[in-house]
């Protein structure tokens, strides 16, 4: 398959930062907490700064928006979006449940999102107009149309567990035909390869969400925050569905925006 040069980039990237984080999750790594008290670790910096060289050496000319590295040129043409390591909890107790997430942004549209869990085996990406792809395997969403039939998968509920929102979720998981929790990357990975039909998640940001958001549409689902709107530097949550009816139905049975 012949892959342009921006993704190319973030393959590279990928690898680069895949590199750093397997180092320090074999040998172990000294955990600080951030000033928001999450924590981060030499893995993230370290593994951003791989991703943040390959970006900068080949497309000089795009801002960058990172993590940990912060923002550079965020108001050029092109953007990177990247999470060095999407799960950093995961990553420091030992829990296989994290991600490396490299997106693209043009013009403020969502244009490429690579989505790489290296100790899990799996690597997404997706370009716009392109399809998805799992590990070199094109992808696609359910064909469930049914509430009644679908599986939901929720995850960072906080917010709206905190909330005069919570019965309407509540509503809404008596309804479907199964729930799970499976939470970042993989619950969207599972939306894409057609295993699960519903993403409910409250608490992110867009660097958690942009890459997986590319991933989730070219699978042919659907993407946009709990309100409906198009997901964007500020946006906080997510609805993810199969197809326009379960997004639909579901938006009728949560008609609210933004929770928290």
């Amino acid at each position: 398959m012949t892959r342009s040069p921006f993704l190319a980039a973030a393959h590279a990237a990928a690898d680069a930062a895949e590199a750093v984080i397997r180092h320090y999750y074999e040998a172990g790594v000294d955990i600080e907490l951030k000033a928001d008290a999450t924590p981060v670790t030499r893995a993230d910096v370290e593994s951003e700064q791989a991703i943040r060289g390959i970006i900068r050496e080949r497309f000089p000319d795009h801002g960058f928006f990172g993590e940990e590295t912060g923002q550079k040129d965020i108001d050029a043409e092109y953007v990177w979006l990247i999470d060095p390591i999407d799960g950093t909890k995961s990553f420091v107790r030992r829990y296989p449940f994290f991600s490396t997430q490299i997106a693209l942004m043009h013009r403020g549209e969502l244009v490429l999102g690579l989505s790489n869990a290296p100790m899990f085996g799996e690597r997404a990406w997706a370009e716009a107009g392109q399809g998805a792809f799992m590990n070199d395997q094109r992808i696609g969403v359910a064909p469930t149309l049914d509430l009644q039939e679908a599986t939901l998968s929720t995850g960072n509920l906080k917010s709206i567990a905190e909330s005069p929102r919570w019965p309407d979720l509540g509503a809404l998981v008596a309804r479907v035909n199964r729930v799970r929790g499976y939470g970042d990357f993989y619950h969207y990975h599972l939306l894409a390869s057609g295993c699960i039909d519903l993403v409910v998640e409250s608490d992110v940001n867009i660097l958690d969400i942009a890459a997986l958001a590319v991933i989730v549409r070219e699978a042919g689902g659907v993407f946009t925050d709990l309100a409906g709107g198009e997901p964007g530097l500020d946006t906080r949550d997510v609805l993810a569905a199969a197809n326009p009816t379960l997004h639909g139905a579901v938006r009728g049975m949560l008609p609210w925006g933004a929770a928290g």
